[in-house]
């Protein structure tokens, strides 16, 4: 607990957790509306274009496995600064890159370096923010991550303004990443700023509560999915199936943009207001899962997910398709907003509450599998048929995923 002398205030967490986190945000908001584009610019195709896109979520599942090890050994705020680093590199490939092979190459140690540093804000802000405020201030690290989307697809449609080129979406990041890594390494000691550090002890090892939690979260990650299977088999694929809709809703987008004409700066604005309502929508969904229940924002959630994939798989070669586009788009953030927390929250409820950490890393496994699974097929139907065909199929997964949510929550959380 923080010391007497030095009471918690939400300000203290301003500087060493929430604004890192929004400048990496905003830089990662910024290259996922061009990443299609980017690839389509050195010359390729729709689906390998969708296949490049998909490496960022498929790095960030990679990149899950050994963070929390990594950030046990080396502490949260080296965790941080090394992926900003990490990010850097591959940020510098992607402007260099003269194929979409090395550009995909950089997408993936980007996707890494995602998967680190937000695990490692995760521990930072269980070591470091008092127990009973914990709830509220990972609640507003996930609006602050929303925020950074919002943000950042509008600074790269002015980029892309002022000079003419996509690329400059990871300059935007690149930015972003020094100015994070910059706080982080000039901000004061946290053990002065927030008083006294909890402390673990985990194999006869001592270290913080944060990096004791991603430890215990990673340790042993497969041999908890196994002991857990019975339920990671069921309502984990309704968990799998919404990490696939959000990801797929990321990937889908920018690569629709592409197939029927519209313009960089101009995709980027469109994502950039989707992002807005999103954001807005982020404390909302958390309500009224808190006074309805879990499956009043789990099944419009994915439902909508499914229409918004439907309205585009009927409307690529409409008169009106750039309409269509934003329609879907809109509909799509609408329904990720008010489906926020849930992955987080169904987690929470599951997991053994004298020891959730080994279940809730199995659990945030299980919905990264579904979102890096999700581009892929994305990228595969796109080469074998069509992105029509694609974008229905997965809209047809939203339906699947309602089903299994709606049967498999009230049977492990009744009441909930």
């Amino acid at each position: 607990m923080s010391s007497p002398q030095q009471p918690f205030r939400w300000k203290s967490i301003l500087l060493p957790a929430l604004l890192p986190t929004l400048l990496f945000s905003i830089g990662e908001g910024a290259i996922i509306p061009i990443i299609p584009i980017a690839a389509n610019n050195l010359g390729a195709s729709l689906a390998i274009a969708g296949l490049v896109a998909a490496v960022l979520t498929v790095g960030e599942l990679v990149g899950n496995i050994p963070s929390g090890w990594l950030i046990a050994r080396i502490g949260e705020r080296p965790a941080m600064i090394g992926a900003t680093a990490l990010s850097v590199v591959g940020l510098v490939i992607c402007l260099i890159a003269p194929n979409p092979l090395a550009l995909g190459f950089g997408i993936l140690l980007v996707g890494l370096a995602t998967a680190v540093f937000a695990l490692a804000r995760h521990a930072f802000m269980t070591t470091f923010v008092p127990i009973e405020y914990r709830a509220r201030a990972l609640s507003t690290l996930g609006g602050v991550f929303r925020l950074g989307f919002f943000i950042g697809p509008f600074i790269t449609a002015g980029m892309i303004e002022l000079t003419g080129s996509a690329s400059s979406a990871f300059w935007v990041h690149l930015v972003a990443c020094a100015g994070a890594a910059l706080i982080l390494i000039f901000l004061p000691d946290p053990t002065e700023t927030f008083g006294a550090v909890r402390t673990a002890r985990l194999a006869g090892k001592r270290m913080t509560e944060g990096e004791a939690l991603v430890e215990r979260e990673s340790n042993g990650l497969f041999r908890t999915i196994a002991a857990n299977r019975a339920v990671l088999s069921r309502l984990g694929v309704g968990a799998a199936i919404v990490g696939a809709m959000r990801a797929s809703r990321n990937v889908i987008l920018p690569l629709w943009a592409v197939s029927i004409g519209v313009g960089d700066s101009t995709t980027a604005v469109i994502i950039g207001i989707a992002g807005a309502v999103d954001f807005a929508l982020f404390y909302t969904g958390g309500a009224i899962m808190d006074r309805f229940g879990r499956l009043w924002t789990a099944l419009p959630s994915l439902i909508g997910l499914g229409i918004g994939h439907l309205l585009l798989a009927f409307t690529h070669d409409v008169p009106s398709k750039l309409a269509w586009f934003i329609v879907a788009a809109m509909v799509l953030a609408v329904s990720n907003g008010i489906g926020s927390g849930i992955l987080m929250t169904l987690g929470a409820d599951l997991a053994d509450k004298r020891n959730p950490a080994p279940f809730l890393g199995a659990w945030r496994f299980t919905g990264g599998l579904g979102g890096a699974s999700a581009p892929l097929v994305l990228a595969g139907l796109t080469a074998v048929a069509s992105i029509s065909v694609a974008a229905g199929a997965v809209g047809v997964l939203g339906f699947v995923g309602a089903a299994v949510v709606a049967r498999y929550v009230p049977r492990f959380l009744p009441g909930r």
